[in-house]
């Protein structure tokens, strides 16, 4: 049920981090891998294919919309038609919302929510246009769910993508597509190296999460399996969190 053999799967922002843990969990449930991203992946392919995997590397600004469509037609001259697309890549900029910059909310909405849509419709219309069924995966926040503090474009990007994940679910569950997010807790990455350094701040995240540690990256695997196999072909449009019982409390 939980088998991704004979699968190939798109994983954006897959060189580090919660992407590249999402890439290594997929192939080892037997899924083909393109790593898409604009770094070169080295560490994240070696893992897959010291383990046996299959992998392409796909390198793209995910900054822009006008990729989508090339990032898809790339990953599956490649590998062949895609089953799975991973949502990852995304960026985060901190700043009182009274001083936050345009620039910094179009940077942020842009990578976050603008391409991730038009990814996802790019890896839609080829599952429909061959007629086969697929699986979606976003990668979304607990801001999706809160509000936050001094990430005012982040914060919006991410409830954009929870309920873009449930438009989209909507309306191409008909299709076979399911579509659904995970929502990532508190995770040991680059992203949130500035809260672990921050003593307070620390100290307060880790009194919060009833596990009483900080995720890590792999933590998200099992989540990524689930969702891009059988084991979810009833499951539409769902925010799964995945965050130590975060949400919980």
């Amino acid at each position: 049920m939980f088998s991704l053999d004979g699968k190939v799967a798109v994983v954006t922002g897959a060189n580090t981090g919660l992407g590249q843990a999402m890439a290594v969990a997929l192939a080892g449930a037997g899924a083909t891998v393109a790593l898409v991203g604009r770094s070169p992946p080295d560490e994240t392919e070696a893992l897959i294919q010291d383990a046996g995997g299959k992998t392409a590397v796909v390198m793209a600004d995910l900054s822009s919309a006008d990729v989508a469509t090339g990032v898809v037609q790339q990953a599956e001259d490649a590998l062949g038609p895609i089953d799975i697309l991973v949502n990852n890549a995304g960026i985060i900029r901190r700043e009182e919302a009274l001083d936050f910059s345009e620039a910094d909310w179009d940077d942020v909405m842009a990578t976050n929510l603008k391409v991730p849509f038009f990814l996802a419709q790019a890896a839609a219309r080829s599952m429909v246009g061959a007629n086969r069924s697929g699986k979606i995966i976003n990668v979304a926040s607990l801001l999706s769910l809160q509000g936050g503090i001094r990430v005012a474009s982040y914060t919006a990007s991410k409830s954009g993508l929870a309920g873009l994940t449930r438009l989209l679910a909507n309306e191409w569950a008909a299709h076979g597509i399911n579509v659904n997010a995970i929502v990532p807790g508190y995770f040991a990455t680059n992203n949130t190296a500035a809260l672990q350094a921050d003593e307070v701040r620390n100290r307060q995240i880790l009194e919060r999460i009833p596990a009483g540690r900080w995720g890590d990256p792999k933590d998200l695997g099992g989540a990524a399996v689930f969702l891009a196999s059988a084991a979810s072909d009833y499951v539409h449009g769902t925010l799964l969190p995945v965050d130590g019982g975060w949400m919980a409390r």
